[in-house]
């Protein structure tokens, strides 16, 4: 459930096979005999006090550990190492990133020239220096991001969070100044999405008062907003439904910086959506399939990714998972009678990941059984043709950054043994570069990479990806996991974790589950909604596949997972909880009969069911963690991370799975971080104490003394 564009974690694309003729009786999803619910009320005095009662216990035991201490300095020096490439490159005329470290906790907004980039010790120039702004307004601010206006990029509109919630507070800031703009754009805090237009004008999607809001908490209504107006001034564009997930404004500008089109994406469920363009002579709803995304102009054409099988006309017909194109002047002519065409379709075994523009390209990466692969796209005299870009392979291959002035593409190489690197592509002379290489966080020597398949309950192979010792067997080991609304699990550089677990000789296991998108949008709707056991059943095979291989045994097993993965963690030890000696909640879902309730967990209904609808109740009871903690089972102690501020899944989540087990007289572990929001981390050193907590919790219960 991460973000961007904004409901992009919580709508995955792809249609919920529930059937209309369902029954909607309706019921109440409270448990009136919960004697927990006191917990759900976020900031609520009672409940604070519970949490950091509980958090003096977990630091007590797991800080007083020996390893604690290595473990921590070790996370810290990996996580804040000069070196190290940033997580955020920008788009700009140089190199722009945002860079946190031991002087920059909140981190910095700088940049740099390319040439500067190259040498031994780069000079940085200052942007935005947050630590510096939050001491001067005594406020909480996690960085979130900004969006400049094109093509100059000189006024940005700068996120701010406080204490890393979803909701943020937006503000212009001019970027060639390095100040905020007396008197620009500021909107207050909220779960908002903005748009520019031009210099004086926004569409904005947020909370414009009483009966502006979803259920889910996100703004169903987008207005246009311009400079010095007031927001109680801002003039009404579109208006989706309550029901909704919610909506949000869209600008479709070329390489240039020209708009071709404005208009609105309404969510009409977690799991479809609308889009409306505003013409001179009115809104036009688009005919596109529900399951479908506007992707990016390239080429002079509209790209649209889709994410079910589409028939537009007689005789064609475009399988799920595929991209689509239009002749951009055809579509702006009459864009329901615009004529689509092929990009791409998909084989068995790929799925398309991400995309990109540059000023005369269009750049994909697909996944070929969970390989990353790029490929340059060029539209020329009526037909698209592919060239594969050369990249190291067996790796994951992301896109980083565009420059549009030189076709050129900035892509980040990561696999699970090799430290990160970064490639610069020139897409028109056709030259790949590596501008340059993370040190290595670990001593990757002893270790290989092996991708394995483990047979579901229903004979589904189930691919996973395992990192361990050469030679070795029953030995202590990790499975993560995550299995949900189409986002999938690639090769990725372990860092940290290397360090703190792989260099102790253990295992790590990255399981592929039916519910994530490895393999297109087939493979999510297969555990969706009714069907979401499916991913519980996977994670459970991969699991019982590690111990009929010898790989490790249901002493040495451990599981972990954030988020939806929390809730698998949950599902799985509530199933299963003989396999697992060890479990790591982060963030998670739990009560899963009452998440429409918490945090915006209302807009995941196409992922999970509505459990106010007694059919789907039954889906969702038959695996909620939550209610499956029963008195007679022996659980793995789990340790269970949360924060105050994650404001998407709620702290409620893992507070109540503590408190039950608590009177079950069942052993666990619980801490809170007050700050962090949904990633449960404000700051590197917030990251370097989860870290230690994790891994010294893991060597307690799998690790030989």
């Amino acid at each position: 459930m991460n973000t961007p564009p904004l409901f992009s974690a919580v709508l995955p694309s792809i249609a919920c096979a529930t059937s209309t003729a369902l029954s909607q009786e309706r019921t109440d999803a409270a448990v009136t005999d919960d004697p927990f619910l006191w917990l759900e009320e976020m900031e609520g005095r009672g409940a604070l006090a519970w949490a950091r009662g509980e958090n003096e216990k977990t630091l007590g035991v797991l800080q007083s550990d020996p390893r604690y201490r290595r473990f921590y300095e070790q996370a810290l020096s990996i996580l804040q190492a000069k070196d190290r490439i940033a997580d955020v490159p920008f788009e700009g005329g140089g190199l722009e990133q945002f860079w946190r470290d031991e002087n920059q906790v909140r981190g910095v907004w700088r940049r740099t020239t390319r040439e500067s980039d190259r040498s031994q010790h780069p000079k940085w120039e200052t942007i935005l220096d947050v630590d510096a702004l939050a001491a001067t307004e005594n406020r909480n601010w996690v960085f979130q991001g900004h969006s400049c206006l094109p093509p100059e990029e000189r006024r940005c509109l700068i996120s701010l969070s406080d204490g890393g919630k979803d909701a943020v507070s937006i503000r212009e800031f001019d970027r060639a100044a390095k100040t905020f703009v007396a008197d620009g754009f500021h909107l207050p805090e909220g779960k908002q999405d903005v748009s520019w237009v031009d210099g004086d004008t926004l569409l904005v999607a947020r909370n414009w008062g009483e009966g502006t809001l979803t259920q889910a908490g996100y703004a169903f209504v987008v207005k246009e907003l311009k400079r010095a107006q007031p927001l109680s001034e801002a003039r009404e564009i579109f208006r989706g439904e309550p029901t909704d997930v919610g909506a949000s404004p869209f600008v479709l500008r070329d390489s240039e910086g020209h708009i071709h089109a404005t208009g609105a994406a309404r969510a009409i469920s977690s799991v479809e959506s609308e889009y409306v363009v505003f013409r001179p002579d009115g809104p036009v709803k688009l005919n596109l399939p529900k399951k479908a995304e506007i992707a990016t102009l390239a080429c002079g054409r509209l790209l649209v990714k889709l994410d079910e099988d589409w028939s537009p006309s007689a005789g064609i017909c475009f399988t799920a998972g595929s991209m689509i194109s239009y002749d951009l002047d055809e579509w702006k002519q009459d864009p329901l009678r615009a004529r689509p065409s092929l990009v791409f379709q998909p084989g068995p075994r790929q799925a398309l990941s991400e995309f990109t523009h540059t000023r005369n390209f269009l750049i994909l990466t697909i996944l070929e059984n969970v390989q990353s692969k790029a490929f340059l796209y060029k539209y020329d005299q009526g037909a698209w043709s592919a060239t594969p870009i050369p990249l190291p392979e067996d790796t994951n291959v992301s896109l980083s950054a565009t420059y549009d002035e030189a076709d050129r593409v900035i892509f980040t190489v990561s696999s699970y043994l090799r430290p990160t690197s970064v490639w610069s592509f020139d897409a028109e002379r056709k030259s790949l570069e590596e501008l340059k290489k993370a040190p290595s966080a670990f001593d990757a020597s002893n270790h290989v990479v092996e991708q394995l398949e483990a047979i579901s309950r229903d004979g589904t192979s189930i691919p996973y990806f395992l990192v361990r010792p050469k030679n070795a067997s029953t030995i202590p080991t990790l499975l993560h996991g995550y299995g949900g609304f189409q986002e999938s699990q690639l090769p990725s550089d372990l860092g940290p974790m290397g360090r703190l677990w792989l260099e102790q000789g253990n295992a790590y296991v990255v399981a592929n589950l039916r519910g994530g998108g490895e393999f297109g949008p087939q493979w999510h709707q297969a555990a969706q909604a009714a069907t979401k056991q499916t991913t519980w059943d996977d994670f459970i095979a991969v699991a019982d596949d590690l111990i009929r291989r010898k790989i490790t045994s249901p002493r040495k097993l451990g599981a972990i997972g954030g988020s939806q993965g929390g809730l698998l963690v949950g599902a799985a030890i509530t199933q299963r909880p003989e396999l697992f000696n060890a479990a790591i909640i982060e963030v998670p879902l739990f009560d899963m009969l009452r998440y429409t309730k918490l945090g915006a967990g209302a807009s995941w209904i196409g992922e999970y069911g509505d459990p106010a609808i007694a059919e789907q109740r039954a889906w969702i009871e038959g695996y909620s963690p939550y209610q499956k903690l029963v008195a007679g089972k022996t659980y793995p102690a789990p340790l269970i991370l949360t924060s105050t501020k994650d404001d998407r899944t709620h702290p409620a989540h893992g507070r109540k799975a503590a408190a039950k087990l608590a009177a079950l007289g069942q052993p666990y572990f619980y801490y809170e971080n007050i700050d962090g929001g949904h990633s449960a981390a404000a700051n590197l050193v917030e990251d370097a104490r989860q870290l230690a907590l994790e891994y010294t919790y893991a060597s307690r219960r799998l690790c030989s003394e």
